[in-house]
């Protein structure tokens, strides 16, 4: 996929809508072919060359020197939308340090001064560290010419910002080292130890998880151990920290003034309650998350909304309210997002719920509406979204007793994915399949004792609470065939021993 369609493939139909106005406004010309080319590109029905004969013949200079208008305009578009969304505050600092520099130059060292001072608190409230920087430098560099100015007093305040400034810096990059291992680990397949690796990259960097000066820093040590827990499916292990952090951030001075940061925050700890299997609590904080997502004039609600309502949507689930998280989710799907990922998790769910509710039929139309290349779906939900999709196939087909393709799609899984679970240490996966072959050639044999001693014996689960909610869903169909009952039911009977087991620890 070129540039241009990977931009237009991300737009939903509201943000085409806007752009289609856009580009109205801007020809000059009644006979420009851009908003012809951007719809063709929306309904993504033909190939580059089809489009070129539709639009041009066999013109390819002129197609070609379109499609690169249309890449400047939407380059232009995008870039103007974030103007108008960016921080206000952000924009009232920069006019007011311009503006102070401009009457320093002029020897108006008063009014530039009251500028600046204006400019600092604004920064300060925000923890913008390096507007400060900026700041301080400049009241620093005209000080001589300032009778009122506190050189000494100006020394201290611009070296303890360095100070934020550095640890802001040092956060930022173990943030992103850490989210380069994430990568790494879910969608290359990579091996790696990552408790050492984040233990090995704090003490590079002499951060240890106290240190948190800004509320961008104790968004970034959330995610941190966010994403610790999902590498490892311990949730349970971050879960105290996360709860002690937020009421750290209860009492931060600029806790609405971060919006962006604090849904963040709201979303990790819903996040890590769901995984934990403590839904009414997760429920608790989602509901935080959508009054702030209420804020600021619902700024960031189209930023969210979609993880939001899956989130949601997972906890009624498994909270035995199946109609609902079904309705929900389906409700809100819309057909195209910016947030791919969770678009893709939300049908992935949606999939799964049909399924456990045993309307095989609903869930085959959805998986037939997941044409993409499993390349594709790698790159954009990682390998473990694609491991589900096609583990949940396999079971389908065989419900559905597609004898052909259940051999197919075995031996396809097989060929894809035995090295690459083999090389992560996932055998639980490996064995679970080879059970699944079992039932599938032999269903007779499921009620036997053999059989269900055999699955006793590989899945010998001292404590169910310690183990991931998605796998105890896919375990759950085994044992409703050994058990004779419905998956969703075997489902919940394994969700609720989970939570008994919590309630004694």
């Amino acid at each position: 996929m070129t540039d241009l369609n990977e931009i237009v493939s991300a737009f939903s139909s509201e943000d085409q809508q806007k752009f289609i106005t856009y580009l109205d406004k801007k020809n000059k010309r009644n006979d420009t072919k851009n908003i012809k080319l951007f719809n063709l590109l929306c309904k993504n029905e033909l190939d580059s060359n089809a489009i070129c004969t539709k639009l041009y013949g066999n013109k390819k200079n002129a197609y070609h020197a379109l499609r690169k208008r249309l890449y400047e305009s939407l380059i232009d578009f995008t870039a103007n939308q974030s103007l108008q969304e960016e921080n206000s505050a952000d924009m009232q600092i920069i006019k007011f340090i311009l503006a102070s520099k401009a009457f320093l130059q002029q020897k108006q060292y008063k009014v530039a001064y009251k500028i600046l001072d204006k400019a600092e608190k604004l920064a300060s409230t925000n923890d913008l560290f390096p507007f400060l920087n900026e700041i301080y430098h400049t009241k620093i560099q005209y000080a001589y010419a300032y009778p009122f100015a506190d050189i000494d007093a100006l020394t201290v305040k611009f070296k303890t910002n360095q100070k934020n400034i550095h640890l802001e810096d040092e956060l930022n990059i173990v943030y992103a080292k850490i989210r380069q291992t994430l990568n790494s680990i879910a969608y290359k397949g990579d091996i790696l130890d990552f408790q050492t690796i984040l233990t090995n990259i704090l003490k590079e960097h002499n951060i240890t998880l106290n240190d948190s000066m800004s509320f961008k820093s104790l968004y970034q040590l959330v995610t941190i151990s966010s994403i610790s827990a999902f590498i490892t499916k311990d949730y349970l292990k971050i879960e105290p920290f996360l709860i002690d952090m937020y009421q750290i951030i209860t009492k931060h001075k600029n806790k609405q003034k971060q919006l962006f940061y604090h849904i963040h925050i709201l979303y990790a700890i819903a996040n890590a309650l769901f995984r934990n299997k403590k839904f009414k609590e997760s429920l608790q904080y989602l509901e935080l998350m959508h009054q702030h997502m209420q804020l600021q004039k619902k700024k960031y609600h189209k930023t969210f909304v979609l993880k939001y309502h899956l989130l949601k949507g997972l906890n009624l689930n498994y909270s035995n309210k199946q109609g609902s998280a079904i309705q929900l989710l389906e409700t809100i799907r819309p057909a195209k997002h910016k947030d791919i990922e969770t678009l893709l998790d939300i049908n992935l769910s949606l999939i799964l719920f049909y399924f456990q509710k045993l309307d095989f039929k609903k869930t085959h139309s959805l998986l037939s509406k997941l044409y993409h290349t499993d390349t594709w779906y790698a790159e954009k939900a990682g390998k473990e979204w694609l491991i589900k999709k096609n583990l949940i196939e396999i079971l389908l087909h065989i419900e559905l007793q597609n004898i052909n393709l259940v051999e197919s799609k075995l031996l396809s899984f097989k060929r894809q994915y035995i090295p690459y679970l083999k090389s992560i240490n996932q055998q639980r996966v490996i064995i679970y399949l080879s059970f699944v072959e079992m039932y599938y050639k032999s269903p007779e044999n499921a009620c036997t004792p053999a059989f269900k001693s055999k699955i006793k014996a590989n899945f010998n689960w001292q404590k169910i609470h310690k183990e991931d909610i998605f796998v105890i869903s896919f375990y759950s169909w085994l044992i409703s065939k050994a058990t004779n009952t419905t998956v969703f039911k075997t489902t919940l009977n394994l969700i609720n021993k989970a939570q008994s087991e919590l309630t004694i620890t």
